[in-house]
């Protein structure tokens, strides 16, 4: 897990039912970053990827794992020292003991990922 260790929670909304946005603070000292990349840090993208999982994970009160995606671009690294904390959108609908999930991940006008997806 992530949560706590590499990013942590500073606030969350509930703007909508079936929709939660977080702001989280990336913890720019963790040992991922020695080797991704040494003078350069840039948080992974399956960092990001386990991100959206633990949080929708975590608004849903169940253990989900990513089934399917049908949508994922990484558009903008992020460097934990220029953007260390930034925003989590997640949308969701519960289907056939799923759920299908838009996330966005963002700081300010910048968007980092943008992903649209199944978790079971």
């Amino acid at each position: 897990m992530l949560t706590g260790k590499f990013f942590t929670v500073v606030s969350q909304q509930q703007p909508a039912e079936n929709s939660i946005h977080y702001t989280i603070d990336w913890n720019g000292a963790h040992p991922i970053f020695e080797g991704h990349f040494p003078g350069q840090p840039v948080v992974p993208g399956v960092c990001m990827m386990q991100t959206i999982q633990e949080l929708l994970s975590a608004a849903v009160g169940k253990t989900l794992l990513v089934e399917k995606a049908t949508n994922m671009k990484f558009l903008n690294m992020i460097d934990p020292r220029v953007s260390p904390q930034v925003t989590v959108e997640i949308g969701y609908t519960e289907e056939e003991g799923g759920y299908k999930t838009n996330a966005v991940i963002k700081h300010e006008a910048t968007t980092f990922l943008k992903f649209q997806g199944r978790f079971k």
